[in-house]
């Protein structure tokens, strides 16, 4: 969202609530969605001592009155209205922050509920946080249970000397809903109470340097966005609705000082070799891939806009640049691929385009456009990107919540993986470890295709780690 962090509100109780209509971004989510695939972001963070649940209640509570755009909920309105809007409160509508028992599958059981419990629009804030105490035993190299075919986990590289963990840990979920927020700007939100909280200073480490010399344009090779892009090739559906997901801990691949790529680069390249040999197992023609990346140009300190705040670009693969993948020919692939996306995040461009600006436009009722939209999303899915990869980058807050529940040493996302795309791909990096998410729609992959693209994906990510 760009509305103001600090909008005016009622000041008394016969004043009613501000109203802000909904961005482009929001309308689009809220016209598509769909009870059996809930939107929504989940983000996991590890702390390896136990927290204070009174303490941490009155410290999120703070920490969302700092960012008040965050307190808002979905105006009622009737079917003729032009536009929804946001309706902006003073205060919560519902305790956000919960405990839920703790057990030996209060880990799985939230992720579970990250997956398919929304958090509703209709009640402010459209978040909630639920905290699984004693959720950080073992160290080294675990493999996760997968006693559930919606999540697993495993956390690899025992020779890196990972952080001890205790079962004193905690873990935090914050599950949000896509169509009002996205990680991002909740995490921003979960910094500020790790502040109140810990009274650690919890401000953002600087962005990484980069050259400032102009982008180049792209070059006269690289695929056309107008083509039909190949899919994700069907596993073993399940007959349930809803998204899987499995979460996984790797080490950062390495890059050569002086690279011409960087590590988003990488994991590009690794999400299109991965994808393209999947595609290949399983019989499926080959066809250019165009891979969607989040791009978020705002501040990461007290600033920060908060919403939906990121835009989208398309990352094209020629079919014969991922037909056989040759070890010699990665610096290339590499190279080619640091070009395109350089120069695609230079472009200027709407969030979701101009087409949306237009189908958003209040020229009817909403009921209306909501069906065009719908019926128009569905026309177009062969035309939709193959996947998304979000690489949130080095997390850049420490979120540390003081000396008894210390810093965060994992830190997970996901996207919603609904179909067409049917499979996200979400990374981030804490403590000198990749975070890597995969999600997906159960209507195109199981838990053993999951895992097995998991195993791809480690594999490509380790023949990116090339001398140029």
């Amino acid at each position: 969202m760009t509305a103001l962090q600090q909008p005016a509100r009622a000041d008394g109780p016969s004043r009613p609530p501000v109203r802000v209509p909904f961005p482009v971004v929001d309308e689009v989510a809220r016209h598509c969605l769909q009870e059996e695939e809930p939107e929504t972001v989940h983000i996991e963070v590890h702390l390896p001592g136990p927290l204070d649940g009174g303490r941490l209640r009155t410290a999120f509570a703070e920490a969302l009155r700092r960012h008040p755009r965050i307190l808002m909920r979905e105006a009622p309105g009737r079917w003729y209205r032009r536009r929804y809007e946001w309706e902006l409160t003073a205060e919560p509508d519902v305790e956000v922050v919960g405990f839920p028992a703790p057990g030996r599958d209060a880990l799985r059981d939230a992720r579970t509920r990250a997956l398919t419990q929304a958090p509703p629009l209709s009640l402010s804030p459209p978040i909630r946080l639920e905290v699984v105490e004693g959720a950080g035993a073992g160290s080294g190299r675990v493999e996760g249970s997968e006693a559930s075919d919606a999540v697993g986990v495993r956390l690899r590289g025992a020779d890196d000397a990972p952080q001890p963990r205790t079962a004193r840990g905690t873990v935090l979920f914050l599950t949000i809903n896509h169509t009002a927020l996205d990680g991002p700007a909740c995490l921003r939100v979960l910094a500020t109470a790790a502040e109140l909280y810990g009274g650690k200073d919890n401000a953002p480490a600087a962005p990484p340097v980069r050259t400032t010399s102009e982008a180049p344009p792209p070059p006269e090779d690289t695929p056309s966005n107008w083509s039909r892009p190949a899919r994700v090739a069907s596993g073993s559906p399940e007959p349930s609705p809803g998204n899987g997901m499995l979460v996984t801990e790797l080490p950062l691949p390495h890059r050569p000082k002086g690279s011409p790529y960087t590590v988003n680069d990488q994991l590009m390249v690794t999400t299109a070799l991965t994808i393209a040999h999947w595609n290949r197992e399983h019989g499926a023609r080959p066809r250019p891939l165009r891979i969607t990346m989040p791009v978020d140009d705002r501040p990461r300190d007290a600033s920060m806009p908060i919403g939906n705040g990121t835009r989208l670009v398309e990352v094209p693969f020629a079919p014969e640049e991922l037909a056989a993948h040759d070890p010699a020919g990665m610096p290339a692939l590499l190279h080619r691929t640091a070009t395109r996306t350089r120069a695609l995040k230079a472009l200027p461009r709407p969030q979701l385009g101009h087409g949306a600006s237009l189908l958003t436009a209040p020229w009817a009722p909403v009921a209306v456009r909501a069906a065009l939209t719908r019926g128009l999303r569905r026309a177009a899915a062969p035309w939709t990107s193959t996947t998304l990869l979000s690489n949130i980058g080095r997390i850049p807050y420490p979120l540390d919540f003081g000396e008894e529940a210390g810093r965060a040493h994992a830190v997970w996302f996901s996207a919603p993986a609904r179909m067409p795309r049917g499979l996200t791909v979400t990374t981030a990096s804490t403590a000198g470890r990749l975070h890597l998410a995969l999600r997906w729609s159960r209507a195109l992959l199981s838990h053993g295709d999951g895992a097995h693209l998991r195993d791809l994906f480690e594999h490509y990510l380790h023949s990116t780690e090339v001398t140029p």
